[in-house]
């Protein structure tokens, strides 16, 4: 009893936490260069190895809990805009950019020129090249497919664009900037830029909406459960126990 009790709490935890991966995805399904996120699972054994339980107790106590969530990487739908500063990636990798905060990456090329000619994202933060910030004289901006700037024929720089090996750990921050730890080195991407494109979100809306009314269902159905076994505890704190102390 107190084993199904403890599975269904922590399956209901579990699956709140979920509820809050999907929201916040299909919260940002229109969000430029937005990475969703995918939960997983790790049996509850995972989490006390090094704990002294016999067979039985492993057998009935193996349920699930959530381990977390993991981003996923995959392409989004590139949507033209025509924008001559806005730019997405075709393949793997990331813009860098300079923020307050120190170097992030994004999927986001929402870019234009701020009044001192610097290529910069929606929020302000400088865009980087090989050589640094980027500046952009006055003039028809031409971005190649290898991510080089170019104003009427003259070479402006080229966007650095980045790729992490699939162990580096990115953690997210805000929507669609990502940091990495302090240790992990970029690698140079070789990928294609599209000029005038931007990368849409790589969730689909109908599929996310799907998957956050298949969540609160399984969050009701454990939440039932966890009546019933509370009923059952009541019923038997009533019924049995006197008759065991008589």
């Amino acid at each position: 009893m107190n084993s199904g009790f403890y599975a269904a709490a922590a399956g209901l935890l579990a699956r709140v936490d979920a509820l809050d991966v999907a929201a916040n995805n299909l919260a940002n399904v229109s969000t430029v260069g937005f990475k969703s996120q995918r939960e997983f699972y790790e049996a509850l054994m995972a989490h006390l190895k090094k704990a002294s339980l016999g067979s039985v107790n492993r057998a009935i106590n193996n349920f699930g809990v959530l381990g977390g969530a993991r981003f996923d990487f995959r392409q989004g739908n590139l949507e033209r805009t025509g924008g001559d500063s806005d730019v997405a990636i075709e393949g793997p990798g990331f813009f860098t950019i300079q923020t307050r905060a120190g170097v992030r990456y994004t999927r986001n090329g929402n870019f234009h020129v701020d009044p001192s000619g610097r290529l910069a994202t929606a929020a302000g933060d400088l865009v980087l090249g090989e050589d640094g910030p980027l500046r952009v004289p006055p003039g028809q901006l031409s971005i190649g497919a290898e991510g080089t700037l170019s104003v009427q024929g003259a070479t402006a720089g080229r966007l650095k664009l980045v790729d992490f090996g699939p162990s580096t750990a990115m953690v997210q921050e805000g929507n669609s900037y990502f940091a990495v730890s302090a240790g992990a080195s970029p690698n140079a991407a070789a990928v294609k830029v599209r000029q005038g494109m931007l990368e849409a979100s790589n969730l689909n809306a109908v599929v996310g909406a799907v998957g956050l009314i298949a969540i609160q269902r399984q969050a009701e159905m454990l939440q039932r459960a966890l009546s019933i076994f509370h009923t059952e505890f009541n019923r038997t704190a009533a019924e049995e126990l006197p008759r065991m102390v008589g």
